[in-house]
């Protein structure tokens, strides 16, 4: 054991000496050893990913206190962090924090990632363990989220928690993944902002923002990439020598697509080649892998502000193959959520919400011409009904496999909700067969009506032909709640809970689906044999009359929707929107459809049974 002057000497020895000038870089070549877990375990080497050079070494470089890196997923963005902390923890230690989105996500991180880290890089391993003890004997001063090392401390904290934010200096701040922090701990702000005021002491502090990109409009370290020196990892073309950050539009791509009877895409690529958007010349992966890199500033002016920024894309690591990515793309093409997967994890960009059209006419020259009432393709008819004070809306959709959807008749009966007669038209509408080409027939399997407006009397009209497959329904805007969120009961009469935020947006993405086959909506021309088919202008106009917005509220991002233009109607959206949700409600095997025509099953009961409301307007029909 030391003795006191021993202990003074060696204190001073540390605190007095300069500090060595050592990049991150420098380091992590020199000790870092990633873990068995890691993808190629073993001593790191920065000749996989050149791109991690400027990124760490930015860290160390003098003037620069703020370090920001947006991008795809697999390019190593945790094991630059992971060195940075190193680093600074065995050649400059001081006060650290490493802020993740949640508490959980801290703690899973302390465990699979910062123990490794402690352990596998021997020279750590003393600094946060005495010599008495081992690496696997931790000293009761660390726990999993305060780590104090020689010279030092460490804490985790989670983006969601005020007190850890906000009750210590800190001179080395590492936020990770901050698209995904709610946009106000608690109520104190932006929890960016909140742990950046921890580092406002130290002349040389360094804080670094790490993320994957979420959506456009929504993404914070968008705005924290546009601030700073916007620096692209770039390509040198073997032809011409001019350098290009790579991008999926200048992918060729040869590829085979195959579907299957339910409409079901498997895409097999067979070779991409990048085309250089300059020379236009064709090179494969290894080529250009092969060819120097190097970053290119859009913005070296923010050097001053002292903020370097930078940007990776999937293309460029050594893990994923660019077929893996194209294949993941292509297969992913026409369903916005798996598209913007793809977006954020592999291309390392925000994605644009689909939900606004320029305006109606692309519908309108989308209209095609049916060969009777409905097509032969059509297995199952739903309808849906949207109530007035003076009318009843309503829409009438065929589906096919793969859940390819035929409008066949959108128009109105006029009357009130509370007279028995405006209910006696929609039941002919209802009841009624609609015939194919070779003479068969459908009825309408299910129809959903919203209970909104006259809520008593779309009780007793569905209490009285629940047995038909009609049902009220009533349209929650909350975010979250699934499409078809639960079947509650009120007044004798089955009411279906709807996630109308989830289907305005199954709309929009069916609006965008381009080919026919899965998901794509026909329209048809107008047709006397329904005495007109009801998708003219207006019907357009209402369709795309509302577009997604991004909102905070409650210190988290909100997606709602909003007209676009104020006063313009949405019933034809809210119907679509409607029929979807009975569609979805039979719980149709598309896979397994047989020939003949569709048998709905009994709709999922409630549980519980809720009080009954007072008596309706109309007592029965």
């Amino acid at each position: 054991m030391k003795t006191k002057g021993e202990l003074l000497r060696t204190v001073m020895r540390r605190g007095l000496s300069p500090i060595k000038k050592i990049t991150v870089t420098e380091w992590a070549e020199k000790f870092r050893v990633l873990p068995s877990t890691a993808a190629e375990p073993g001593k790191y080497r920065l000749n996989r990913t050149p791109y991690a050079k400027e990124i760490m070494d930015a860290f160390t470089e003098e003037g620069i206190t703020r370090v920001v890196v947006k991008s795809a997923a697999q390019v190593s963005k945790t094991t630059i962090l992971e060195n940075v902390l190193g680093r600074f923890v065995n050649v400059d230690p001081c006060n650290m924090m490493i802020v993740m989105p949640t508490l959980e996500m801290a703690q899973d991180f302390s465990k699979d990632r910062l123990q490794k880290l402690i352990e596998d890089t021997k020279i750590l391993t003393p600094l946060f363990y005495s010599d008495r003890m081992t690496a696997r004997s931790r000293d009761k001063t660390q726990t999993m989220l305060s780590k104090f090392f020689t010279g030092g401390r460490l804490v985790l904290v989670g983006a969601n928690s005020t007190t850890g934010l906000s009750s210590r200096p800190i001179r080395i701040l590492l936020c990770d993944e901050v698209d995904r922090f709610p946009h106000s701990a608690g109520k104190e702000g932006d929890p960016v902002a909140l742990a950046a005021k921890r580092t406002s002491t130290y002349w040389n502090k360094k804080i670094g923002l790490f993320s994957t990109p979420t959506t456009e409009g929504a993404s914070r370290i968008d705005v924290e990439y546009m601030a700073g020196t916007r620096e692209e990892w770039s390509h040198q073309c073997p032809n011409c020598g001019e350098f290009h950050a790579l991008d999926y539009r200048q992918m060729n791509v040869d590829f085979d697509e195959y579907k299957d009877d339910a409409g079901h895409k498997t895409v097999v690529v067979k070779k991409v080649l990048w085309r250089c958007p300059d020379c236009g010349m064709e090179f494969d992966e290894i080529a250009i892998k092969n060819a120097p890199q190097k970053y290119i500033a859009k913005n070296p002016e923010a050097r001053v502000n002292g903020i370097r920024s930078f940007w990776l894309n999937g293309f460029s690591s050594p893990w994923v193959s660019w077929s893996e990515i194209m294949q993941e793309w292509y297969e992913a093409r026409g369903d916005a959520e798996a598209e913007q997967v793809v977006y954020n994890t592999c291309f390392g960009q925000s994605y644009r919400l689909k939900g606004e059209y320029s305006d109606e006419n692309e519908f309108l020259r989308r209209r095609e011409e049916y060969e009777a009432e409905i097509p032969s393709a059509v297995k199952v008819l739903t309808a849906a009904v949207d109530v007035q004070d003076n009318r009843l809306e309503y829409e009438i959709c065929g589906w096919s496999y793969g859940e390819e959807c035929f409008a066949i008749q959108k128009a109105q009966i006029w009357g009130k909700p509370n007279q028995l007669e405006t209910w006696a038209e929609l039941d002919k509408i209802l009841d009624r067969e609609y015939k194919r080409r070779d003479n068969s027939a459908l009825k309408i399997t299910r129809t959903f009506i919203d209970s909104g407006y006259s809520t008593e009397n779309v009780y007793s009209y569905c209490r009285q032909r629940m047995h038909l497959g009609r049902f009220a329904i009533k349209g929650y805007g909350a975010q979250g709640i699934p499409l078809i969120h639960k079947f509650t009961k009120s007044g004798g009469c089955v009411v279906v809970i709807l996630g109308v935020n989830m289907g305005k947006q199954e709309v929009f993405n069916r609006l965008g689906v381009m080919k026919a086959g899965k998901l794509y909506f026909h329209f048809p021309l107008e047709d006397e044999r329904l005495g007109g088919r009801g998708y003219d202008q207006v019907y357009f106009k209402q369709l795309i009359a509302e577009h997604r917005v991004v909102k905070w509220s409650g210190g988290q991002v909100r997606q709602a929707w909003e007209p676009i233009y104020h006063g313009v109607r949405n019933e034809a959206l809210d119907l679509r929107c409607y029929n979807i949700c009975a569609m979805k409600s039979l719980r149709i095997d598309w896979d397994n459809l047989p020939d003949e025509n569709f048998v709905a099953k009994p709709a999922e009961q409630p549980k519980k049974l809720h009080k009954p409301p007072k008596p309706s307007v109309f007592l029965s029909l």
